[in-house]
């Protein structure tokens, strides 16, 4: 039986993990991912980052800046033990510096992802997807690369049936 696992990086879920209030600038992504998740038979997974980032925005994009730059593959809490009973992963992230967060990365490289078939979302106030179908080529190799697909928090629920109804899940 095929299984759909939907993994998402959201800052809002770093914030929430500490406890903070959360940010009206985050959360988007977590918000989209949880919409999804109940349209659809799937297991979720928070992609989480050992060192976390700031809460005030303006340096968390730096951050994230210094990351892309770098190249850098920031080291995660935790991993999905039974990846290979997964035939459909949807990736999910804020859109930063024209593609994905680099914990994306990671985890997307972590995994043997021959086979699967990886439908991107990324959440985005202005932004398009940017490169990150392009950079996802090269961290998923052997795998069914779908279109992916930009969202805002306040995504209609017939807009993203629709969406899922045109990958067939």
């Amino acid at each position: 039986m095929a299984k759909t696992l939907i993994a998402y990086f959201s800052h809002a879920g770093q914030n929430y993990s500490h406890g903070k209030i959360r940010d009206l600038l985050v959360g988007n992504t977590e918000v989209v991912a949880k919409k999804i998740h109940a349209l659809i038979d799937s297991d979720m997974f928070y992609i989480d980052t050992v060192q976390k980032y700031p809460d005030d925005h303006m340096k968390k994009i730096e951050m994230a800046k210094q990351e892309y730059n770098e190249d850098a593959r920031p080291e995660l809490t935790a991993r999905v033990e039974n990846m290979t009973e997964y035939d459909t992963v949807i990736v999910a992230f804020p859109n930063w510096w024209t593609t994905m967060p680099m914990a994306m990365f990671t985890f997307l490289e972590s995994y043997d992802m021959a086979g699967k078939t990886i439908i991107p979302f990324a959440t985005s106030g202005s932004s398009g997807m940017g490169k990150a179908n392009e950079k996802l080529l090269v961290s998923c190799t052997g795998a069914k690369l779908l279109d992916g697909k930009v969202f805002k928090s306040n995504v209609s629920k017939a807009e993203m049936n629709q969406w899922v109804q045109s990958f067939g899940i």
